[in-house]
């Protein structure tokens, strides 16, 4: 039966997607917000749970697959969107917002972005391209920032300019081929793990220095740094 305890996880990890997607439709971004931590959470305990079981499987591969299409693609796809509308139609819409549907081309490039991974034998270790939990912290950020105007950030978050950039850029990184060191823990040792030690600790000092607009700030460092040692020429995938 421990063959189909990591699947379960992952399962969970679609059911919470689900969830923040009902609750992104609902304008309800902050509870958007601990749906897709949830999924996030069980996204790296799947991935944990195999490793600890001995249990990897093609079914599991799968299913981790189509479960962060929907919790890591469609999620954030659907904030923009939902942003996107907000801006052109404050009142409400009742129907589909054209304007907004550039938002879904984050979705787009999420699939694409897994499909690759799965076919790409290079990224057994670190990633190579943005992977879809980043961009969805950074994209639920934002939805946080627009809801409490961090920092008196509103208006630029949901400004049409800066939504269509955020979905260019990111669509771009998702299939780009600029390595990036992934952010999950195999072992909890100093050796091996130093980048990640130190990005978890920018992020619970950003945590406590900028609330809740520290999600986007702290994936925006990570997609800077990585951008930066390819440009340098130090990519080689961790």
């Amino acid at each position: 039966m421990k063959q189909h305890i990591p699947n379960t996880i992952t399962l969970i990890n679609l059911f919470f997607g689900c969830c923040a997607l009902a609750c992104l439709f609902y304008g309800q971004f902050v509870a958007a917000f601990w749906w897709t931590f949830a999924a996030v959470a069980a996204d790296y305990a799947d991935g944990m749970a195999a490793r600890l079981l001995g249990v990897q499987s093609g079914l599991g591969k799968e299913l981790d697959s189509l479960a962060d299409m929907v919790s890591f693609g469609v999620v954030p796809g659907t904030v923009y969107y939902m942003l996107l509308s907000n801006y052109f139609y404050p009142e409400g819409a009742g129907g589909l917002v054209y304007e907004a549907a550039p938002g879904f081309l984050v979705a787009v490039f999420s699939g694409l972005r897994l499909a690759k991974f799965n076919l790409d034998t290079r990224q057994a270790e670190g990633f190579i391209g943005l992977p879809t939990p980043s961009c969805t912290v950074f994209t639920i950020g934002l939805a946080l920032i627009y809801t409490f105007n961090s920092f008196g950030l509103r208006p630029l978050v949901g400004h049409p300019v800066f939504l269509y950039t955020c979905v260019a850029a990111l669509s771009f990184l998702l299939v780009s081929e600029v390595p990036m060191f992934s952010l999950k823990f195999k072992a909890f040792t100093w050796k091996g793990n130093e980048t990640r030690f130190i990005f978890a600790a920018i992020a619970l000092a950003m945590l406590f220095l900028t609330w809740e607009a520290s999600f986007s700030i702290v994936i925006l460092l990570y997609i800077l740094f990585s951008v930066f040692r390819y440009l340098t020429g130090r990519h080689v995938v961790p």
